[in-house]
């Protein structure tokens, strides 16, 4: 993935959060099905915890749960089938909205045969990656934009978004078995558990 767009300024308030009403269920079923795993003990010690810098205060007050129509926590962070799944899938019915988790700029979007259409948004430190999506990359002008045309969406490589603005649509692009949004989380180009930050988001928001 390109890395060359300088990073945006603080994250923007979201003015709509999305807050599902089983979020609290599903944050300590995710919880305990993270402690039942087999993880590699340097991968615990490195993606376990939420970066100091960012786990305190109300900074989680200002960040939208990434996807309407939520059903269920499909894959979870960590190994998976002898490889290593680099996000959390949240399934929904195909078509249903996502919304941008926080304030930021879009740096890349592309098309690719694993993660099908997707979409980098920086946040400052943060880069949350959104893959799966319904639709595909164009090019005009000199510039490359995500478009779902059915959907009513066009988004800019480069563009700024705000928190909670609905971005693309669960498709089922590239590598899948069924309609969901692989979310990966970065912060300073460390890989962190997005599982982790929810049950901070939600513990903040309620």
């Amino acid at each position: 993935m390109k890395k060359n767009v300088q990073d945006s300024t603080s994250p923007l308030a979201a003015k709509r959060l999305i807050r599902p009403k089983s979020m609290l269920l599903v944050a300590v079923s995710i919880g305990i099905g993270l402690l039942g795993m087999g993880w590699r003990q340097e991968l615990v010690r490195a993606q376990q915890t939420l970066p100091s810098k960012v786990a305190t205060g109300n900074l989680w007050q200002e960040a939208s749960f990434p996807v309407e129509n939520f059903e269920a926590y499909s894959s979870a962070f960590g190994p998976r089938g002898g490889d290593f799944h680099y996000g959390l899938d949240l399934a929904a019915p195909e078509g249903s909205y996502i919304r941008n988790w926080w304030g930021g700029q879009i740096v890349e979007v592309w098309e690719d045969g694993r993660c099908g259409t997707g979409m980098v948004v920086r946040s400052g430190n943060w880069e949350h990656i959104y893959c799966h999506l319904r639709g595909r990359v164009e090019t005009a002008n000199g510039g490359r934009y995500y478009i779902d045309r059915q959907g009513g969406l066009q988004i800019w490589q480069g563009q700024t978004v705000p928190a909670g603005a609905r971005i693309a649509r669960v498709g089922m692009t590239g590598r899948t078995t069924g309609p969901h949004l692989h979310w990966g989380l970065k912060y300073d180009g460390r890989w962190v558990d997005p599982a982790l930050v929810l049950r901070e988001m939600y513990s903040q928001q309620s």
